[in-house]
Parts: structure tokens; C-alpha cells; sequence
């Protein structure tokens, strides 16, 4: 198994086992839509159609994983989010 190989390994491996934690925004009965857009936008650095999708996700599922990747990266914009009155968390 070359390099590149046992690289791709790794990752695949990590991934299984769950480092990579998730942002999930949650659906409340106050932000309007062009808010939670506008701040997907600002703080998640989401298109306006990314940002459009998350928040009709979120109005009808209740959820939805609006960004992923290592816990310290996260922490900062689940803060902005909440800081924002949006209902999110890091799982």
C-alpha cells in the first residue's frame, strides 16, 4: 500500500469513528427565514441557495446539519449562531 493509500485509510477511518462533529441548526417559532438565511450566510460562509435550503430543511424537518468538521473550527460559529438567537448545537 503506497502513501496516498494508507492517507485516504486514515481519513475514511476517522471518519467511521466519528471525529468529525456537526452544527445543527434547529427550527423555533421566531426567526424569520431571511434571518436564519442572512446569518447562514454570514457565519457558515453558506451560498444564499445553501443557506435558502438549510432553513426550509430546518422549517420542515426541524433540523439540519448546517456545517461540519473538528470541534474547535465549530465551537466559534455555533456561538455566533446562538449569539445570533438561532437554536443550534455541536453534536
Amino acid at each position: 500500500m503506497n502513501t496516498l493509500e494508507q492517507v485516504q485509510e486514515e481519513v475514511l477511518v476517522e471518519e467511521a469513528i466519528g471525529l468529525t462533529n456537526e452544527i445543527v441548526l434547529y427550527n423555533d417559532d421566531v426567526n424569520t427565514f431571511d434571518h436564519v438565511i442572512e446569518t447562514l450566510v454570514r457565519v457558515c460562509d453558506h451560498t444564499w441557495e445553501q443557506a435558502e435550503q438549510c432553513a426550509i430543511l430546518v422549517h420542515y424537518k426541524g433540523q439540519c446539519t448546517v456545517k461540519t468538521g473538528e470541534l474547535p473550527k465549530l465551537k466559534p460559529l455555533c456561538s455566533a449562531l446562538l449569539d445570533a438567537g438561532l437554536s443550534a448545537e455541536i453534536i
